[in-house]
């Protein structure tokens, strides 16, 4: 046991150590250029989804994803966030290629000169939309949410909830954000969409249409309702705080309910593309959205997809196991363009999904969850970037099949792992940030 406990020590250094060094190669500060596109002209640092040539602009869902690991300073935090609310659509606006941005509607992601893309697929401003939409991704509001909370709640600096963008005050912006994407008109207030007027769910799936009600996204509402709870608390609005806590009581009774799948797991829509869903599954779980009978439900169905050997490889995480892909040629229903089996966000394994995988498995079998995170370690040590340009760990993601590596220098796949492995205890922080309101009445 004491072996156990100093190897996975060890192993918990090592990801800390390497977390930071690929935050600082994902670091864009002012004056600086990517891939060409450039220079940063924003005022501040921008953090991008990760190092070298890899996606050349800011990324709202990333950085906002990496925040909860603490490494990201309190003053980069507040520059993305102002600048997000800065590039907040102000008014209803129809892309040139069809799609609609509607006012209140948060970026994609935001090129180093400022310039708001809404849809992904694209740096132009004037080509963003479809295919990717009809409307912009319906994950960004709620992350432009986690951003304000993290500064706020976690960071303390609670008056920027009262500092004016653009006329408007931030509080203001993050309601507004939050109305954006569309909601089943049944209750159960899960995000929703049709195949004509479609949104990306989840950025990490943007490739993949998925219609219906949508379990990954409807997560984030849920987190973002209790957080914004928590947000007009602060500003001593007692009328919203009981609005969002029971906007985020209906979803989280809804979640189980809609999504639940024979095998245990969740799954990721009602429409098209509804395979089982392994990372909005151990989401669910990390997010604490079910109940203590149905989390524990997902955690074992979780537990024997590792056993059976359908969702991990080297410690990364597929997005459907092996046995529920849709076809010989693709793991989900229907892809932007045709993507191949076993390739990006169609079968290839990533490490982002891992701590979370982790933190779900632990409620069950802490063994079994700490043999897939020293087994994620064990990869990261194996190819880590700092060994030279033929390495590139922490991937974006890989697969078996034909050596598959995509986008070295990965930030999410290190800070996400990070962030879990922290709650479980399993490392510690210095700072002791408070953690997100995640409690189902919270």
């Amino acid at each position: 046991m004491i072996g156990e406990q100093s190897e996975l020590r060890e192993a918990m250094l090592f990801l800390e150590d390497l977390a930071g060094a690929v935050l600082d190669s994902s670091r864009v500060r002012p004056g600086q250029s990517v891939a060409g596109r450039g220079p940063n002209t924003t005022g501040g640092s921008l953090i991008r989804p990760g190092g070298r040539d890899c996606y050349p602009a800011f990324w709202i869902r990333d950085f906002a994803m990496s925040l909860e690991c603490g490494l990201i300073a309190l003053e980069e935090l507040e520059h993305a966030l102002l600048l997000t609310a800065r590039c907040q659509a102000r008014e209803d606006w129809l892309t040139p290629a069809g799609s609609l941005v509607p006012r209140g509607s948060i970026a994609d992601h935001i090129t180093f000169d400022a310039k708001p893309i809404y849809f992904p697929g694209t740096y132009e401003f004037e080509a963003q939309g479809q295919p990717w939409g009809y409307y912009p991704s319906l994950d960004d509001p709620f992350y432009f949410v986690e951003m304000a909370w993290q500064l706020a709640i976690a960071g303390g600096r609670t008056a920027i909830l009262r500092e004016e963008i653009d006329g408007m005050e931030l509080l203001e912006r993050l309601d507004l954000a939050f109305s954006v994407p569309t909601v089943i008109e049944d209750g159960s207030e899960l995000v929703w969409c049709d195949e004509n007027e479609r949104g990306v769910g989840f950025g990490f799936t943007d490739s993949i249409i998925h219609t219906g009600r949508l379990l990954f996204c409807s997560i984030l509402r849920c987190r973002a309702a209790r957080q914004l709870a928590d947000l007009h608390g602060l500003c001593g609005k007692q009328q919203a705080v009981e609005q969002y806590r029971d906007l985020a009581r209906r979803i989280s009774e809804s979640v189980s309910a809609t999504f639940a799948c024979d095998n245990g797991l969740l799954l990721a829509s009602t429409g098209k593309s509804a395979q089982p869903d392994v990372w909005g599954s151990a989401f669910a779980v990390y997010s604490n959205v079910l109940s203590k009978q149905e989390a524990g439900k997902v955690a074992q169905a979780l537990l024997r997809c590792l056993s059976e050997g359908t969702i991990a490889w080297k410690g990364n995480i597929r997005h459907v196991p092996t046995d529920c892909d849709f076809s010989d040629v693709s793991a989900w229903e229907e892809t932007v363009g045709g993507r191949a089996r076993n390739e990006y966000q169609t079968g290839a394994y990533w490490n982002t999904p891992t701590g979370g995988v982790c933190y779900a498995v632990a409620q069950v079998d802490d063994k079994a969850a700490r043999e897939l995170a020293l087994q994620y370690v064990e990869e990261l040590r194996a190819g880590d970037f700092r060994q030279g340009a033929e390495y590139g760990s922490p991937y974006e993601c890989l697969h078996l099949d034909g050596d598959y590596r995509r986008n070295p220098v990965y930030l999410t796949s290190v800070t996400c792992p990070l962030a879990a492995f922290q709650r479980l205890g399993w490392i510690r922080r210095e700072d002791e940030m408070a953690e997100p309101s995640l409690g189902s009445d919270a």
